[in-house]
């Protein structure tokens, strides 16, 4: 196993800090003493978003009545519409392949971090903090690989740092979590338009979705407000998401007015909907904002499979009129990353009303 080279494995994450904090008129940064906050947070509610069994449409239907898939896809529906998250049992991923995936993401991170930065590794895919940020508070306190399916499999010639067991649990787990989205994509789709079929969403493969791998590593220091974050609030620019956190927590989601705490549940998997399928669905479906506190003392996995169409793909909707203009998933990704970079924050789906 790859081992620590003298901390060489951690992104610079405590340099970005420092650095923002002088530019915004903080000091000189010194760190806290003992990984204390310079001021507490408000504390947050912890909530159980719905949880769904959705055995009866991952397990082909043996043994399951009409009416208990019927009332399984309402249910579903119900959490997209209310909730805009949800969380499924018996989906079909094993157990043992999301431990296995567990092991091989802690083997990846410890390489050096010169080797994930500038090695070329996944795709090319590594990500660390927020080249964007003006502020402390725009800084994410995590590193991922946010790989693009379209590398990592077949033949694709992937550099995976020579962890070849990471390549099999990568691609074995894509797999797994690319047949759960598109199922439950289709369920939610067909609520809403009963004839959009099996090719919904129209444009999506093995190829065009993505598979992030996040490590969130304690963080000792804090914005002066006693916030900080180890993803910054925002809403996923996909149709599905579907994440395996572990037992550490952290994630956290707008619920009416406030912010709420997803309290882990092992085994579950979290469904949230993305920004696409809530244009899609003409606002019915909710693209939630969401975000991941930071750790002071405990480092935190998790892996999210992103339901993605190909750049040219254009999102539709299930009926007309709707209240957005036709637009393709590469003018709506270009045009968040062109918000991020003028303005340091995502404007999204408000860019494309009619």
């Amino acid at each position: 196993m790859p081992a620590f080279a003298g901390g060489a494995a951690e992104p610079p994450l405590a340099d970005s800090y420092y650095a923002l904090l002088r530019r915004c008129g903080g000091g000189d940064g010194a760190p806290n003493n003992g990984g204390a906050r310079a001021a507490v947070a408000a504390p947050v509610a912890e909530c159980e978003l719905p949880m769904i069994d959705v055995g009866c449409l991952t397990s082909g239907g043996g043994g399951s009545s009409e009416a208990e898939r019927a009332a399984c896809a309402a249910a579903i529906a119900r959490a997209a519409e209310e909730w805009g998250f949800f969380q499924v049992r018996n989906h079909g991923v094993a157990p043992e392949l999301l431990d296995a995936m567990r092991r091989e993401q802690a083997r990846l991170f410890r390489l050096p971090f010169e080797a994930k930065a500038s090695g070329g590794l996944l795709g090319d895919s590594y990500r660390w903090g927020n080249p964007t940020a003006t502020s402390p508070r725009q800084l994410s306190w995590s590193e991922a690989f946010h790989v693009p399916l379209a590398a990592v499999s077949g033949d694709a010639g992937c550099d995976f740092g020579g962890l070849t067991t990471l390549r099999d649990v990568t691609r074995e787990v894509a797999g797994a979590m690319s047949k759960l989205a598109g199922t439950l994509a289709r369920v939610l789709a067909e609520a809403l338009r009963p004839a959009a079929g099996e090719r919904f969403p129209e444009g999506c493969d093995e190829t065009t979705c993505f598979l992030r791998l996040n490590r969130y590593p304690p963080c000792p220091v804090s914005p002066p407000d006693g916030a900080s974050f180890g993803l910054v609030p925002h809403t996923d620019s996909d149709f599905l998401t579907v994440l395996c956190q572990d037992h550490v927590g952290g994630l956290q989601l707008m619920k009416g007015a406030g912010w709420v705490a997803v309290k882990p549940i092992p085994g579950a998997l979290i469904v949230n909907v993305g920004d696409l399928f809530q244009a899609w669905s003409n606002n019915r479906y909710k693209s939630v904002e969401h975000k991941v506190m930071t750790n002071a003392t405990t480092e935190r996995y998790s892996v999210a499979y992103f339901l993605c169409p190909s750049y040219d793909s254009p999102i539709g909707a299930c009926e007309e009129p709707s209240p957005y203009r036709t637009f393709t998933f590469g003018e709506y990704r270009r045009k968040v990353q062109e918000d991020v970079k003028r303005t340091g924050r995502k404007i999204g789906l408000p860019n494309f009303l009619v």
